[in-house]
C-alpha cells in the first residue's frame, strides 16, 4: 500500500475517533416532545404503574392558564377566563390549580454516561419532581431554572424510565399573569464521570480596545473519584465563524481554572452590532475528550459613574428602556422561541435598547434574543422578599430559597452580553426599615461574589404602603446599590443628585404619560441613565391598569374588573402594535418628528380621568360619523418648532411646540369627513407632513404574515395581522367586526385574539372580533416535523375574505 493512501487511512481512523469521542462527551437535548397531561390533582400519579392512556398527549413548553375552561357561561367563564379566578385582577381571571405531567423514556445501551440531568429552565409553581417513583427534586419558585440530577434513580439502559412532574398553581400568588405548568423548555443532559460542572463555564472581558481584547474565560470540572492529567482545550470562534484563538490549559477537577486569551482585532458587542463569540471548551485527558460545551458570549466592556453616565465600551449610551412581564400575550406565559425572538424584535423596532424583566428572571430564550438583537437587559431576581404581596406569594420560601435561586440566576445568565444588571427586588415592602436594610446587605453581597462584574440594582419606589415614612428613608438602600433603581420618582433625581453627587439613578418605572419629563431629565444629566417606562407592551392581568374613563363610571380602586384581563398600558399593545403614547415616545426619542392623533369625543358635561398609567382614548383616526361640526381634540407630537393643521385643504390653525410645550400642539377642530393634515413647519418651510383620512365603509380582509416561510418546527410561528380595509386598501381604524378563523393544512392556530382588553370572547376563539380594524392570529406547524404549508382563511358577513398560505421548510 503506498504511503499517501496509509497516511490517508490513518487520518480519517482519527477524525472518526475524534469524531467519536466529541459525540460521546455529552448529550444534550430538548425533552419536549411527547408528554401526558393531566388537568387536576390525582393519587399515585408519580408511580409507573398508573393508567395515564386517558391523559392528553402535549408537546412541552406547555401552559394550562390560557386554556379555555369547561361549561362555558356568559359573563362568568368565557375561554380561559373565570370571575372564580382565585388571581381575580391581578392575574387577568385566569386560573390555577393542579396538574400532572408524565412522560416515559428509555436510554440506550453502550452509552459511557454516568450523569443524566433533567434541566427545568421553569415551572410555576411548587413544582415536585419524580422519577420511577422516587421524589428526586421541589422548587417552590416559579421563574428560576433548576436541575435534577436523576442519575441514581434510573432503570438499566433498555428498560422504560417514568418521569411524573406535579405543579400546583395554587392560592393567591401572583400579582401579573404568571401561567401555569412546565412553560419553559426542559433539557435532558447526559455527562461521562469527568465533566464541566453545570453552567461552569463563565466567558468575561478584562479589557477591550480597537486592536485587542483581554477574556478570560473559567470553568470548573466535576469529577466523582481522583483523576489526573486533565486538560482544558478552549477555542474562541468569532462572528465569522473562525476560530479566533485558541489555548490548552491543565487542569484539576473540583477547582476553578482561568485562562485569560487575547483575541487580536476583536469585534465588539454593542447595540448597533451585537456581534457575538463563541467559546467551545473540552475536557481531554490523553487525547480523549471527555465532556464539551459550548457558550455564546459577546466581547463587552461597560462602565456606570455620575460623571459619564453608562458607558458600553467606552461610548455612552442612554437607555431607551421598557418594562416586560414574561407571558406572550394569546400564548400565555408558553416559551416558544419564536415569540420569545419577537417579542425582543418588536423592541428593537420601536426604538427601545433595554428592557427590565419584570419581576423576575426571563427565559433562556429571551435572553439568547437580546443578545443576538443589540438590547441591554435589567435581570431581576425577586419582587418581594420575606413580606407578603400575596398570601400564598414567594415570600413563604424567601429565606430557604434565595441563595438557591440567586444562583440558579446568575449562573445561567452570566455570559450573555446582554445583561448589563443583577436587580435584587422590586417596590419591597421592608425596603428601608432594619429587616430589609440586612437582607438587602446579604442579596448584594451575594450577587457579588456570585459575579462582580455587573452593578446590583434595585427598584425604590415611595411609600403609599407605609404611609409617614419620608423619601429621606431611602438613603441607606440606596447606598449599598451600585446603581439607584427609581420607580415613579423623577421630580426626586435633582434634588438627590445634590446631595449624593456621586449616586447613579434611572428610572426603572415610570409613567407612559410623563415620558418628556423623565427622558428630559435623562439627556440633560448623565448621572440618570435611563427609563424604563411601565410598560413596553401590554400584558396578561392587573386588569385596565393603564385605562381612561369618564367621570360618571364607578369604579372602584386601579384595576378594572371582569371582563377586562389585559393591562393595557403598554406603548405596544398585545399583538404587536403602536398604541398612541409610542408615536408620542417615537418623538421624544427622535425616531419621528411628527405624529398626529385624535381624541374620542367625550360626551357634553362628562370628563375623562386618565390612569396614571393610562393614555387618553386617542385614536389614528378621522372615521367620526355622527359627530358632523362636533369640535374635536386633536393633538400633534412634534419637534419643528411650528405645526400647522389643515382639513380639506385649508388651514385650521398654527400652534408653537417645543420643549415649553413638552413636544405637544393642540388644536380644536369642528369634525367633518376628509383629510386632517398636520405639517411641521421649520425657519418658515414644510418639512413633513401627517394624513388621517375618512375611511369608506369596509369591504375586505387584509392578511400580513411578519414571515410566509418558517421552519417545520414547534419552536416557530408566523404572526399574521388580520386588517379590515375598505375597497381602495385603507385600514378602518374604527371597525369592530367578528371573523371567522379557518386553518388547513399542516399547522394549528396557537393564539388569536385582538388588542381590547376587555373582549374576553375573542382570546383564542375561531371567532373574534376585530379592534380598532384589527386581530391576531399565530400559526404553528404540528409536531410531526413535516415540510408543507399552513393555510389561513379568514371570512366576515359582507367582506372579501383574506387567504394567506405559510410554507414550512
Amino acid at each position: 500500500m503506498k504511503p499517501n493512501v496509509i497516511l490517508l487511512i490513518t487520518l480519517c481512523f482519527v477524525f472518526i475517533n475524534l469524531s467519536t469521542n466529541a459525540q460521546n462527551a455529552r448529550n444534550e437535548s430538548l425533552f419536549d416532545a411527547n408528554w401526558k397531561f393531566y388537568r387536576g390533582d390525582v393519587n399515585g400519579a408519580e408511580a409507573n404503574a398508573f393508567n395515564d392512556a386517558t391523559w392528553r398527549n402535549i408537546d412541552l413548553p406547555h401552559d394550562w392558564s390560557i386554556e379555555n375552561l369547561p361549561d362555558q357561561k356568559p359573563g362568568e367563564i368565557v375561554g380561559p377566563f373565570s370571575k372564580q379566578s382565585p388571581g381575580n385582577t391581578a392575574t387577568g381571571y385566569v386560573m390555577g390549580g393542579t396538574a400532572w405531567y408524565r412522560k416515559t423514556f428509555t436510554l440506550k445501551a453502550g452509552e459511557p454516561y454516568t450523569q443524566t440531568i433533567i434541566n427545568f429552565d421553569g415551572v410555576y409553581m411548587n413544582c415536585e419532581v419524580y422519577v420511577n417513583g422516587k421524589l428526586l427534586a421541589k422548587q417552590p419558585y416559579g421563574y428560576t431554572p433548576f436541575d435534577v440530577d436523576i442519575s441514581a434513580a434510573l432503570k438499566p439502559a433498555g428498560q422504560p424510565n417514568l418521569i411524573a412532574v406535579k405543579v400546583p398553581n395554587e392560592g393567591r400568588n401572583s400579582r401579573w399573569y404568571s401561567g401555569s405548568g412546565i412553560y419553559r423548555h426542559v433539557y435532558l443532559i447526559r455527562k461521562q464521570p469527568v465533566h464541566l460542572a453545570q453552567n461552569g463555564v463563565w466567558v468575561n472581558t478584562e479589557s477591550l480596545s480597537a486592536n485587542q481584547a483581554k477574556v478570560k474565560v473559567s470553568a470548573i470540572v466535576e469529577s466523582a473519584a481522583k483523576t489526573s492529567a486533565l486538560q482544558l482545550l478552549i477555542k474562541l470562534i468569532g462572528p465569522d465563524g473562525k476560530v479566533a484563538q485558541t489555548a490548552t490549559v491543565p487542569v484539576t477537577a473540583g477547582k476553578q481554572t482561568d485562562q485569560l486569551i487575547i483575541v487580536n482585532k476583536p469585534k465588539a458587542w454593542s447595540v448597533e452590532k451585537p456581534d457575538l463569540y463563541t467559546a467551545s471548551v473540552e475536557v481531554i485527558r490523553n487525547g480523549k475528550t471527555l465532556d464539551k460545551s459550548t457558550t455564546a458570549f459577546g466581547i463587552r466592556t461597560i462602565h456606570f459613574d455620575a460623571a459619564t453616565g453608562f458607558t458600553l465600551n467606552g461610548k455612552r449610551v442612554l437607555l431607551k428602556g421598557g418594562c416586560l412581564h414574561h407571558d406572550n400575550g394569546f400564548l400565555g406565559s408558553t416559551t416558544i422561541d419564536r415569540a420569545e425572538e419577537r417579542r425582543v424584535e418588536l423592541m428593537r423596532a420601536n426604538g427601545f435598547n433595554a428592557i427590565r424583566t419584570s419581576h423576575n428572571p426571563p427565559s433562556k430564550q429571551f435572553l439568547d434574543a437580546c443578545d443576538r438583537n443589540g438590547i441591554l437587559v435589567i435581570d431581576e431576581a425577586f419582587d418581594m422578599w420575606e413580606r407578603p404581596k400575596n398570601p400564598q406569594d414567594y415570600h413563604l420560601y424567601f429565606k430557604e430559597w434565595w441563595k438557591k435561586d440567586l444562583k440558579a440566576l446568575i449562573h445561567r445568565d452570566r455570559n450573555h452580553p446582554s445583561v448589563i444588571f443583577w436587580s435584587i427586588g422590586n417596590e419591597i415592602n421592608e425596603r428601608v426599615d432594619s429587616l430589609g436594610l440586612a437582607i438587602e446587605k446579604e442579596l448584594v453581597a451575594e450577587v457579588k461574589r456570585l459575579d462582580n462584574t455587573r452593578p446590583v440594582t434595585e427598584a425604590i419606589c415611595s411609600f403609599w404602603d407605609h404611609p409617614g415614612y419620608k423619601w429621606e428613608s431611602t438613603i441607606p438602600a440606596f447606598a449599598m446599590l451600585d446603581v439607584g433603581g427609581y420607580n415613579y420618582m423623577w421630580k426626586e433625581y435633582e434634588a438627590d443628585h445634590q446631595k449624593f453627587p456621586q449616586r447613579v439613578m434611572m428610572g426603572t418605572e415610570s409613567y407612559p404619560k410623563e415620558a418628556y419629563d423623565y427622558w428630559n431629565l435623562v439627556e440633560k444629566n448623565p448621572y440618570i441613565i435611563g427609563d424604563f417606562v411601565w410598560t413596553a407592551m401590554d400584558y396578561f392581568g392587573e386588569t385596565g391598569l393603564g385605562n381612561s374613563r369618564l367621570n360618571d363610571e364607578t369604579v372602584r380602586g386601579i384595576l378594572r374588573p371582569f371582563p377586562w384581563f389585559n393591562g393595557f398600558c403598554g406603548d405596544i399593545d398585545i399583538t404587536g402594535t403602536k398604541k398612541t403614547q409610542m408615536l408620542y415616545r417615537d418623538v421624544i426619542w427622535r425616531n419621528s418628528q411628527l405624529e398626529m392623533a385624535v381624541h374620542a369625543p367625550v360626551p357634553e358635561g362628562k370628563r375623562e380621568i386618565v390612569s396614571q398609567w393610562g393614555w387618553p382614548d386617542e385614536w389614528q383616526s378621522w372615521n367620526w360619523a355622527g359627530n358632523e361640526g362636533k369640535t374635536m381634540d386633536v393633538r400633534v407630537f412634534t419637534r419643528y418648532p411650528l405645526v400647522r393643521l389643515e382639513l380639506n385643504g385649508k388651514v385650521i390653525a398654527e400652534q408653537k411646540a417645543g420643549d415649553d410645550t413638552k413636544l405637544i400642539a393642540t388644536f380644536k377642530v369642528p369634525y367633518q369627513p376628509g383629510t386632517l393634515k398636520a405639517i411641521g413647519i421649520k425657519d418658515g418651510k414644510e418639512m413633513e407632513s401627517r394624513l388621517l383620512t375618512t375611511t369608506r365603509t369596509p369591504a375586505r380582509i387584509k392578511l400580513i404574515a411578519d414571515r410566509k416561510s418558517i421552519k417545520a418546527n414547534r419552536n416557530d410561528l408566523s404572526y399574521v395581522k388580520i386588517v379590515i380595509t375598505d375597497a381602495q386598501g385603507n385600514i378602518i381604524p374604527d371597525a369592530t367586526i367578528p371573523v371567522k378563523l379557518t386553518i388547513s393544512g399542516d399547522g394549528e392556530i396557537a393564539g388569536s385574539g385582538s388588542a381590547s382588553p376587555n373582549d374576553m370572547e375573542s382570546v383564542n376563539s375561531p371567532i373574534c372580533k376585530t379592534y380598532r380594524g384589527q386581530a391576531l392570529a399565530i400559526l404553528r406547524p404540528l409536531a410531526n416535523n413535516k415540510k408543507g404549508s399552513i393555510k389561513l382563511k379568514v371570512d366576515a358577513a359582507g367582506l372579501s375574505s383574506g387567504e394567506v398560505v405559510v410554507e414550512l421548510k
